[in-house]
């Protein structure tokens, strides 16, 4: 006889663990299937190793640079790629095994395998059919296995994997996705990035400071398209300063494959074609829902431009057939997929959460320097019809940013002019992706400019930046 649960969830990235735990805590008996890695690609491959790289990048620049601190460093700088790749990798394995002990805590079973759902309530696991990326073999002790499973409630959360163009695939060797770019045997000596997006600016900030020529080609006018103009214009600036070099409204029409490099040919707007030859490229276009191989087009499942078609509480068109996270569509990131997950079970507990609000996601890149943002740019805001009002404060003016000496920056806030709602906030600059969650938190309880003017921020810190740049959209800034 089939094990029964009342809610099994497919995939053990951060949208699957943390739906399983939360339906335990509810009191559903739940399982985790799981066919390669618990944690999924952000703890293995994505956020959480690459911030583990970019770590130890911004140490190295520091140790390069003592001067501008009063500090001297006896003998040359160096570094082991090695050593830096095994330090990642610890800190990814240190998360994965606190994802099993959590789902052990909380009396989760997880399921080791493929799973297809060939009708509502059944699921069926089976051996993977492909290799795993990182396999972790042997399977966590206590897992379940090959078999048939029932459950009332069934959870999509497969993720996603990188986007590939045609006549550009990547080969694991000359043509990179994150997952070569995350474990490089060696830091090529010069790398073509594909792609301006977080995955591509993070990678190329990183293999810029350990010393890579780079140069990153984006089709769009803009490089990371997502964020405000004005702030992508001034994070662009600071990359080419540190010697990046970025091409723009340009294409990669072909790729030729040498014994050790690469030569892409790239196409202008107007057509004009030049090339450019580099040891490595990263492909970072993007990433696509898996949803192959589940059992969707039997279901009859919708889908939408590639992923699952879902409402604002993770519910597709079948009954008792859900999904969450990168699999349901953008924004691609861990904490969406996270929180996605509690609401999805929440409603299915009985529970009353409120549906999901995708304006009010931030989105961070962790290059240097850091970019963030939440909610509307200035240029979406007036196209949805508002009218604004606009703050901005430069980090020059900040006392702990020139202690810090990151004195490069910007905050800049965009208001309803009618009504004083926060409408959106963009940031580049250090540390600014731990300061954004204080905008999330005021858009979330529907603050004014008003009481953002009232509070009284902690000085010194960069935080007072915020305050300022609230108060010059009002006229009121008081250090600029």
């Amino acid at each position: 006889m089939a094990d029964t649960y009342d809610l099994i969830v497919i995939g053990g990235g951060p949208g699957g663990y943390v739906a399983a735990i939360r339906a335990a805590q509810l009191g559903l008996k739940t399982a985790v299937v799981e066919r390669e890695h618990l944690g999924g690609i952000c703890l293995n491959w994505g956020c959480i190793p690459t911030k583990a790289l970019l770590r130890s990048a911004e140490i190295f620049h520091y140790l390069e640079h003592p001067k501008d601190y009063g500090l001297t460093v006896e003998g040359k700088v160096g570094f082991d790629p090695s050593a830096v790749v095994a330090r990642s990798r610890g800190v990814s394995q240190q998360l994965t095994g606190g994802v099993a002990f959590l789902l052990k805590k909380n009396k989760v079973d997880v399921i080791w395998g493929e799973a297809f759902i060939p009708k509502p309530g059944d699921v069926v696991v089976s051996k993977p059919k492909k290799p795993a990326v990182q396999p972790q073999n042997p399977p966590p002790k206590g897992t379940l296995g090959e078999g048939t499973y029932k459950a009332k409630h069934i959870v999509i959360a497969t993720g996603a994997r990188p986007r590939v163009l045609p006549g550009i695939e990547p080969d694991q060797k000359l043509i990179w996705t994150y997952f070569e770019a995350m474990v490089p045997k060696t830091f090529p000596k010069s790398l073509v990035v594909m792609g301006s997006g977080a995955i591509g600016i993070e990678f190329a900030s990183f293999y810029r400071t350990m010393g890579s020529e780079v140069t990153v080609v984006e089709v769009l006018p803009q490089i990371l398209p997502v964020e405000d103009e004005e702030i992508a214009a001034l994070a662009r600036k600071r990359f080419e300063k540190q010697g990046i070099k970025i091409l723009t409204a340009t294409k990669v029409s072909k790729v030729e494959k040498g014994a050790d490099s690469v030569t892409a040919t790239l196409e202008d707007a107007s057509g004009k074609a030049q090339t450019i030859t580099a040891e490595r490229m990263i492909s970072a276009v993007g990433v696509v829902g898996n949803i192959e191989g589940i059992g969707l087009e039997q279901l009859g499942v919708a889908i939408e431009r590639g992923v699952i078609k879902i409402d604002g509480f993770g519910r597709t068109n079948v009954p008792g057939v859900y999904a969450i996270g990168d699999v349901a569509g953008p924004p691609m990131l861990a904490h969406k997929a996270e929180h996605e997950g509690v609401i999805c079970v929440e409603a299915i507990a009985g529970k009353h959460p409120h549906p999901m609000d995708k304006g009010l996601i931030p989105g961070c890149t962790y290059c240097q320097p850091q970019i963030a943002s939440v909610g509307l740019t200035e240029a979406k805001a007036k196209a949805a019809g508002y009218e604004v009002k606009v703050g901005r404060f430069p980090f020059i003016g900040n006392g702990k940013a020139i202690a810090l000496g990151e004195p490069d920056g910007l905050i800049k806030t965009v208001f309803d002019a009618k009504t004083g709602k926060l409408l959106g906030a963009h940031m580049v600059g250090a540390e600014v992706t731990e300061l954004i969650q204080g905008f999330v938190v005021a858009m979330n309880l529907e603050t004014t400019e008003e009481e953002l003017i009232h509070t009284v921020f902690p000085h010194p810190t960069l935080s007072e930046m915020m305050h300022e740049s609230v108060m010059d959209a009002y006229g009121r800034a008081i250090h600029k």
